[in-house]
């Protein structure tokens, strides 16, 4: 569905304050981009901007497939994730029924939905109220929704920030193997991925 991303001379305000301007972007099949700036420079508003949350003040935000341009509506219902800092789960669902309806909302199947059970080592965690998981459980569950509903873009905030350092190397690998099979990334972090990402500063653009 898409294989590039080009976003161009873009602006954002948040209320009455600019957070940035004049920014241009591109992003092509299997790269990983991770967007670094202080707290407020608007990397959050950028992912935002991306999937359609909210409207730029100016500039383009477009997405392509062999050159060319794709209905980027289109591509924001079927094309691309996005995980913010809330995981968004119900707390008195149980982890199977949270999961079965992330796959199935996102069009995923049976097979993909345990390949993200498998890959985040979920089954112990299936028949558990999703309020009764950890932080970092209730992220692994959020992540898998990725896998179990493949899509090309994965528009990502903080995902390892509330997992240990063996989560961090593992969901890495489910990254990695996204970008590996043309998929990509791009993620707000404040601490750097565990694989090559290439940096982009929202601060230059302030």
């Amino acid at each position: 569905m898409i294989d590039a991303l080009n976003i161009a001379n873009l602006g954002v305000l948040r209320g009455d304050r600019r957070l940035f301007q004049k920014l241009f972007l591109d992003v092509r099949a299997g790269e990983a981009v991770a967007l670094t700036g202080a707290n407020g420079a608007g990397k959050t508003s950028l992912l935002r901007a991306i999937a359609g949350f909210i409207r730029p003040e100016g500039g383009q935000i477009d997405f392509a497939y062999k050159s060319a341009l794709q209905d980027a509506d289109e591509v924001r219902r079927k094309g691309l994730h996005m995980l913010g800092h809330l995981e968004g789960l119900k707390p008195a669902r149980l982890a199977s029924q949270e999961l079965a309806f992330q796959c199935r909302y996102l069009g995923g199947d049976d097979v993909h939905m345990q390949k993200a059970v498998e890959a985040f080592h979920l089954a112990p965690l299936l028949d558990l109220e999703t309020r009764r998981l950890s932080a970092g459980q209730r992220r692994r569950l959020s992540l898998a929704r990725l896998v179990s509903a493949p899509r090309p873009l994965w528009l990502l905030d903080e995902p390892l920030s509330p997992l240990d350092g063996d989560w961090r190397k593992r969901a890495g690998k489910q990254m990695q193997a996204h970008l590996a099979g043309g998929g990509m990334i791009i993620a707000a972090v404040h601490d750097p991925l565990p694989f090559a990402a290439r940096t982009f500063d929202l601060g230059e653009f302030a």
